[in-house]
């Protein structure tokens, strides 16, 4: 199995399967700490929504390609951060992409965690959800349910990202 970026022992590539060990862990992670908040149904867009973008975060945060399962506890603080309400994390995803993109383009070699990374930003910029309007100023009647209030359609990565910081806080 290679990683990140990484050619096989012998040098010559060989057309040996590259296995995107880096994003699958990552999205393993995020899946974890989605299911034990127990926030969404994990069949639902708004669970796949958290899960692409705490996984996003989790292995673009990685810089030195290594994730670790000791190092998960000690790297929840840096995806709080990065997760932040007051964070521009879309901007710091599309910085992060393009470095690891001008990296694969050096190498010449696969990278199937990027492709995998960059298909999971495409999902989260191109699909918007339904969600309940928070900036809407209530005006007359109370509302009675969560599900009659105002709606607008979101960005998925806006309303997975906040999903994916309450599930840091929670585990």
């Amino acid at each position: 199995m290679l990683h990140r970026g990484q050619e096989s022992t012998d040098g010559t590539g060989g057309g040996e399967l590259t296995v995107p060990m880096a994003w699958l862990y990552a999205e393993y992670i995020a899946d974890e700490l989605l299911r034990t908040g127990d926030l969404m149904p994990p069949t639902s867009f708004e669970f796949r929504a958290g899960r692409d973008a705490l996984a996003l975060t989790i292995f673009l945060s990685d810089t030195d390609g290594e994730l670790s399962g000791i190092r998960v506890v000690t790297q929840l603080e840096t995806w709080l951060s990065l997760t932040a309400y007051d964070q521009p994390w879309q901007d710091w995803v599309r910085e992060r992409m393009a470095g690891l993109a001008a990296e694969a383009g050096e190498s010449g070699g696969p990278a199937p965690d990027l492709e995998l990374a960059e298909a999971a930003w495409r999902w989260l910029q191109e699909t918007e959800l339904l969600a309940p309007d928070l900036n809407a100023v209530p005006g007359g009647g109370a509302v009675v349910g969560e599900d009659e209030g105002p709606k607008v359609w979101t960005p998925a990565w806006q309303l997975g990202l906040p999903l994916g910081h309450l599930a840091i806080h929670l585990f």
